[in-house]
């Protein structure tokens, strides 16, 4: 978890920090980036990066976090009732959102490598995934399949997410 020490960093370093932390994830996988490449970049110590993050995964995160959080609303599980039409438009904003942000390289290259490398991480979307209903299971894997097959063949997007609807239509149904 991001430490203190980074979030009360003044404002041009801690943006020249996360600026460097992008480029070196959108353009190494985890298992290749390393923190000497970034602390050369940001022009820190490496020492100064271990008092801002527990390890490079630690600061991976806290990338992807924050992409994650400027470009895709999660959907609430609050409601009763399966909403096919959430699903969908969630999914449409997110590619697109994706397509147009800085975050793109990052996100790709998540979705292709990183994800897999992120036991922990994993393991706790598994744990999320027992617990729901058959139906919103169906749902969140076939919403985010095709997310995954828009951002990599964008030629095909508006045919992925015809699929998509008709997909989420019969589970609407079921």
């Amino acid at each position: 978890m991001v430490k203190k020490t980074f979030i009360n960093l003044n404002s041009a370093k801690k943006q020249k920090i996360e600026q460097v932390m992008l480029d070196e994830f959108s353009n190494y996988d985890l298992n290749q980036a390393n923190v000497a490449r970034i602390v050369k970049e940001a022009g820190i110590a490496r020492g100064a990066f271990y008092t801002y993050f527990d390890d490079l995964e630690d600061a991976y995160l806290y990338v992807y976090n924050k992409a994650m959080l400027q470009i895709h609303n999660p959907i609430k599980m609050d409601k009763p009732e399966f909403d096919a039409d959430l699903f969908y438009k969630m999914a449409y904003e997110l590619v697109c959102n994706i397509e147009k942000s800085k975050y793109k390289k990052l996100l790709k290259k998540h979705m292709l490598v990183n994800e897999s490398l992120l036991i922990h991480n994993f393991q706790l979307e598994n744990q999320k995934a027992i617990h729901m209903d058959t139906k919103t299971w169906s749902a969140m894997v076939l919403t985010h399949e095709t997310i995954k097959l828009a951002l990599f063949d964008l030629e095909h997007k508006e045919n992925y997410f015809r699929k998509l609807k008709q997909g989420l239509d019969c589970l609407r149904r079921v």
